[in-house]
């Protein structure tokens, strides 16, 4: 009997330690945090980078104005060493990316890389005056400006078409 007495207590106290240890990591669990949204990017000044943009590139610089607060710049760069390539990123009211790229690259060339991949569709859209292609199929949907020399200009991201053209009819040049 003192054998089966033994081996009781054992597997009492293996019950015991699992049971401390369960209530152990629910412990845990409860206290780290468990983000499931995305991060809340910072929003940016881009009025630096959009002076020198404009003085330096060959092309008018576009960038929006009179968007509302709900629109937040998350990125900005000018390089003018890989063929004067602008870039201003937003995360539009919905969380989701919308970009304005400007560059003096090969059309073709620069066209796939904002999109990421996109084609251009027989839909056109004239938006103030001036006529924009859609571009889809890439990782990106775009807005492409047509009847510009010298320059490309492409508004992307993951973005509706409706939070696209927003984007486009808010673009001004200096």
């Amino acid at each position: 009997m003192a054998r089966s007495n033994g081996k009781q207590k054992t597997v009492r106290d293996m019950l015991l330690s699992l049971g401390l240890i369960g209530l152990a990591a629910g412990v845990i669990y409860l206290f780290v945090p468990h983000g499931g949204g995305a991060p809340d990017l910072k929003r940016v000044d881009y009025s630096i980078e959009l002076l020198t943009a404009r003085r330096a590139a060959p092309y008018p610089v576009a960038a929006p104005e009179g968007l509302p607060d709900s629109w937040k710049a998350t990125s900005v760069r000018f390089r003018a060493t890989e063929e004067d390539h602008w870039h201003l990123g937003f995360q539009d009211p919905d969380g989701q990316y919308v970009a304005i790229e400007q560059s003096a690259q090969k059309r073709d060339v620069f066209i796939d890389d904002a999109s990421q991949g996109g084609h251009a569709t027989k839909v056109t859209q004239e938006i103030d005056g001036r006529k924009w292609t859609r571009y889809t199929g890439g990782r990106y949907d775009a807005l492409v400006l047509e009847g510009t020399k010298g320059s490309t200009t492409v508004v992307t991201g993951t973005a509706s078409w409706d939070r696209l053209t927003t984007m486009v009819k808010a673009l001004k040049t200096s």
